[in-house]
């Protein structure tokens, strides 16, 4: 089969007039709901159009809705939007907000005269970070959710303590939302966000090094390099409390859901990469992956670069959510990267 030629505009955009953010794929916006009293959030991915969608989660402690329409052999190909989460399992709620504004809106999959908005959605564990849960009857994440619809933006959006990654943590340092992009030999775009809530390390050993070093890019989490030496022991932030870092990966290139399906098991390559350790027994490792088609493909060559670009991707994404990441202001807050290394930023 011939391999997609991309239309020459495209591919030759200048690299500076990217966001390196996941709302450098066209038709693509993301919003955030952010409390800090509450130390945690939400964040939403939102389609302009309903895009093929897949996921895969690797974790022992999951948390998720609608997750299981997102198996290749499921009926349902398309989704409207993604959400990211804090809160644990009353974070499910956010889902219901989203739903909701998109149903404002007219979106969803037609079900005779009724349509219904496609949203799966992933959770982290942030009740235990020194913020004010104490929120009553009801959680207020369906509120949150459509906050953070409301707010999605196709331009630049917040890093670090921001959306699902305000209440974020690592066994290190202060987890975030982290995003990256990239761009294939043949022209698509490929781009990660995630929440960086992990029982392991973003960083080697107690030093400001990064594991996802390698694939860092413009030094955009301190281009640091690698240390001297590599101090490999298991650093966890407890053994009994789930943790889950979450994310997705999207591309303008036109996948199938089985192909979907591939490039979000890459994206947890790339977890894995700038993580130690991951997709253990209480994580909850979750990674989305969407296709816009925004562009045509139709050969395994650039499948398989997307792959690779996806793994990188997720890799630089994460530790960005950590670079870019501020301390809660509570009592107990797990300290931020940036405040032990000041001087590396």
């Amino acid at each position: 089969m011939q391999s997609y030629r991309p239309d020459q505009r495209h591919r030759d955009q200048p690299l500076s007039d990217f966001l390196n953010l996941l709302t450098d794929i066209e038709g693509v916006s993301v919003g955030h709901a952010t409390d800090l009293a509450l130390g945690s959030g939400v964040t939403v991915i939102v389609f302009d159009e309903p895009a093929v969608a897949s996921g895969t989660v690797l974790g022992g402690a999951p948390g998720g809705r609608d997750t299981g329409l997102l198996d290749p052999s499921m009926t349902v190909s398309a989704v409207d939007a993604f959400v990211l989460s804090g809160g644990s399992a009353f974070g499910l709620d956010a889902a219901g907000g989203v739903q909701a504004g998109l149903r404002q809106a007219g979106r969803g999959f037609a079900v005779g005269a009724v349509k219904i908005p496609i949203v799966p959605q992933a959770i982290l564990m942030d009740l235990l970070n020194g913020g004010d849960k104490d929120w009553g009857l009801h959680s207020p994440y369906r509120e949150m959710g459509y906050a953070a619809l409301k707010a999605a933006t196709k331009g630049a959006f917040a890093l670090g303590t921001a959306g699902a990654g305000t209440g974020a943590t690592t066994a290190t340092f202060k987890g975030g939302l982290g995003s990256a992009s990239a761009v294939s030999s043949a022209g698509h775009r490929i781009a990660a966000i995630v929440a960086v809530n992990a029982l392991g390390s973003a960083t080697i050993g107690d030093g400001p090094h990064f594991w996802a070093a390698p694939f860092e890019k413009d030094g955009e989490f301190g281009g640091l390099g690698m240390p001297a030496t590599t101090d490999h022991r298991m650093r966890l932030k407890g053994m009994s409390t789930p943790a889950t870092t979450i994310g997705a990966v999207v591309t303008d290139a036109q996948l199938t859901k089985a192909e979907a399906h591939r490039l979000s098991l890459a994206g947890h390559d790339g977890l894995a990469r700038a993580l130690l350790p991951a997709h253990l027994p209480l994580d909850g490792d979750t990674v989305f992956a969407a296709s816009t088609a925004k562009h045509p493909r139709n050969d395994m060559a650039s499948l398989m670069e997307l792959c690779h670009l996806a793994t990188i991707v997720m890799a630089r994404a994460i530790a960005r959510g950590v670079y870019m990441a501020s301390a809660l202001p509570a009592e107990g807050g797990q300290i931020a990267w940036q405040d032990r290394y000041p001087q590396r930023r």
